[in-house]
């Protein structure tokens, strides 16, 4: 691997960094703000992760692309600034989310630009080396805001491959005040053709799962299920006056992708939905449509943003004061696979992180379980069954706030990972919870179980 920031791998040197709430297994700069994934991609034998980063301070800002790769999912390499606001450019007032695909053998990144002067986002296009590591940009433009007086707001354009052919979508939002999605064919990266308004909040699934004004950052793919071909659609929800609170989280939609005859595009015909995360501290997911490992169906890897924050749902956090003297925010999630079972959306942990358990803590444990800093514990009812409620908490002596609250019933599991500040929480069967906590001096983290309940802990560890 050609120019890599540093020689040792980007999570080590996340295990020296000096805030003891900086997480270690989640990579990440050691400094700076970062927000959406952006990119995610499995090229030429490696998984790339961008992400809109800014170098310079801890808050949101003339927004450039970072970039780390890793083989494995596990061992992760940071590289230098992929994509930079040009003076001048479409790009200049920010690079902000799109995807990089492989196009013809040349991978190449198509993200939301916008001017220095303001205005509409356009879809900028930058080709890069075989390693994804150097980047040309010469400003191309590949779709601009289309003519059509009902689209108010446009950005995030996302591609897809259906029956050989290749689509784009962006996320809307309309005068009407319905968001939506605009298609394009895309037989040429550099020319997307604009097909029109795709889908929108009129619709009646999707305005009972997926209400917003804006469609961000929109999915399309196919994803594992034990039924007929099932793609899932994944937005989030953007409300005016939102400011990185995001109150309506992340959305998907279940359904089928069909070809109508008359015009050859493809329909997207939702038929159930819901909340894709069911925690207050996730956002602006993206989802890489990978090739299947050892099935006839494709499978689709998604990374999530956690971004720092006041403290939500009775939970301390963070004020801006305390996020600029420690000089960075954000996180992105574990990466994780998505399928559907019994009609809904499953979301579970990517088997690879398994290699950061190091030593056993705990086997069959009940009761109350102290947790290291860094931990991972598998939940389930014992042998005598019982049900009751699973509580993560931080305490120090009498005082102690809850940061995971949730039911343990006799045929349920959870997987519950505590790096530093972000908590995950998978339930078996469902969608994950994501949250933010930071521990005070002298706050321990304890898992509180239900009667019949118990757990195995690991301590995390860095694998060799």
């Amino acid at each position: 691997m050609t120019d890599v920031i540093s020689s040792a791998p980007a999570l080590v040197a996340a295990a020296a960094h000096p805030d003891p709430a900086f997480p270690r297994f989640h990579p990440r700069p050691a400094q700076g703000w970062i927000n959406d994934p952006n990119g995610v991609s499995f090229i030429n034998g490696r998984y790339h992760v961008f992400f809109q980063f800014n170098p310079e301070s801890a808050r949101h800002h003339r927004i450039q692309w970072g970039h780390a790769s890793s083989p494995d999912l596990v061992h992760w390499d940071e590289h230098p600034v992929a994509l930079r606001p040009q003076d001048g450019g479409p790009d200049e007032f920010g690079c902000w989310t799109g995807v990089v695909t492989d196009d013809g053998g040349v991978p190449t990144a198509a993200y939301s630009g916008v001017r220095g002067d303001g205005g509409h986002s356009q879809v900028v296009i930058s080709r890069g080396s075989a390693d994804l590591v150097s980047w040309e940009q010469d400003g191309h433009i590949a779709a601009s805001m289309p003519d059509d007086g009902l689209v108010t707001a446009v950005r995030d354009p996302f591609i897809f491959h259906f029956n050989g052919k290749r689509y784009a979508m962006q996320g809307a939002g309309l005068a009407n005040g319905h968001a939506a999605l605009l298609l394009y064919t895309v037989e040429d990266m550099s020319d997307w053709n604009y097909q029109g308004i795709w889908l929108t909040t009129e619709n009646p699934v999707a305005a009972m799962h997926t209400p917003a004004e804006i469609w961000e950052c929109p999915q399309l793919v196919q994803v594992p299920s034990d039924g007929a071909q099932t793609w899932v659609m994944m937005f989030s929800l953007w409300l005016s006056g939102d400011d990185h609170e995001h109150a309506n989280g992340v959305g998907h939609l279940i359904g089928s992708l069909a070809e109508e005859p008359s015009t050859g595009l493809p329909v997207f015909v939702p038929r159930s939905g819901g909340r894709s995360d069911l925690g207050r501290d996730f956002y602006a997911p993206q989802i890489a449509q990978l090739g299947s490992a050892s099935g006839p169906e494709p499978r689709a890897l998604l990374w999530g943003w956690a971004n720092e924050g006041p403290g939500r749902d009775g939970r301390r956090g963070r004020s801006q004061d305390e996020i600029d003297a420690a000089g960075w925010a954000g996180v992105l999630t574990h990466p994780r696979f998505l399928s559907v079972e019994d009609g809904a959306l499953v979301v579970a942990p990517a088997p690879e992180v398994e290699a950061y358990r190091g030593a056993v803590l705990a086997s069959g444990a009940s009761g109350t379980v102290p947790l290291p800093p860094f931990a991972e514990a598998a939940v389930k009812t014992g042998a005598g069954g019982g049900a009751g409620e699973v509580r993560l908490v931080l305490a120090s002596g009498a005082e102690r706030q809850v940061v995971f609250a949730g039911p343990l019933s006799a045929s349920e599991e959870l997987r519950i990972f505590v790096d530093a500040s972000l908590v995950e929480v998978y339930r078996k069967g469902s969608v994950a919870t994501t949250l933010r906590a930071y521990p005070a001096l002298g706050e321990e983290w304890i898992l509180e179980l239900p009667e019949g309940g118990e757990a195995d802990v690991w301590e995390l560890k860095l694998p060799e």
